[in-house]
């Protein structure tokens, strides 16, 4: 008798809002949750650990009246621990850093889990995984960047891939269940490949937010580029 075929994992989308209309941030929020999109991804930057100054806690806390999705905050900002306070008392949900920002990767990570939220460490592409091995016990979510991290509509990183295949396999052979996720250059042509190299949640940027199409179109398409991968592992 043949054994039943594992259950397809629910991959989650993650629009990010950095490629949404400014002046209408809430709406864009909306019409995201409405779309049937799992998280908000916000993108916190700081113009010390790249370049560009986005977003702080006060649009965190204005977004959180706008929607009951979880909001994913990624931090890409220097001395990230000093700002963890402000994003718990603003709303975040889940509260992402980078190896490369932490002196402390480890006090890091519990002290965004002390003060209520899921925590989250990541990598630039010129980052190797031995940076976040230590701590994935400790993590509800693991982020590989398959762009350099700072602007949006960049070209996806084709060694990403890889890099995912190697944590997801990380993750399953420790039994570990933190998300994995994926951010940069994911859309119709990237989807399909990047979960079946192991991602769960998609961050998608100008994939969901463009002058060509409804948020509800864009996410529809994104699920129906998800459906043409090949069943990946269960987990």
């Amino acid at each position: 008798m043949q054994p039943a075929p594992r259950p397809r994992p629910a991959i989650k989308i993650a629009p990010s809002i950095l490629a949404a209309d400014f002046s209408r941030l809430g709406e864009a929020v909306a019409e995201a949750a409405r779309a049937g999109a799992d998280y908000i991804h916000v993108d916190v930057m700081d113009g010390r650990f790249v370049p560009p100054i986005t977003f702080g806690a006060q649009m965190v806390k204005t977004l959180r009246r706008w929607t009951t999705l979880p909001l994913d905050v990624h931090l890409m900002v220097a001395e990230p621990e000093l700002q963890i306070p402000l994003f718990a008392e603003a709303g975040a949900s889940i509260l992402t850093v980078h190896a490369e920002a932490c002196a402390h990767l480890h006090r890091v990570v519990h002290q965004i889990r002390e003060l209520g939220m899921k925590a989250g460490v990541t990598l630039n592409p010129g980052t190797p995984l031995a940076a976040i091995e230590e701590v994935l016990p400790d993590v509800d979510l693991a982020l590989v960047m398959s762009v350099n991290p700072g602007y949006g509509g960049q070209r996806f990183i084709p060694s990403s891939l890889d890099k995912l295949r190697r944590l997801r396999g990380m993750l399953d052979a420790r039994g570990l269940a933190a998300e994995l996720e994926i951010d940069g250059g994911v859309n119709e042509g990237t989807a399909a490949s990047v979960v079946e190299a192991g991602a769960r949640v998609l961050v998608a940027g100008s994939a969901v937010f463009n002058d060509t199409e409804s948020v509800q179109q864009a996410v529809a398409r994104l699920r129906k580029a998800i459906a043409t991968a090949s069943t990946p592992r269960s987990n």
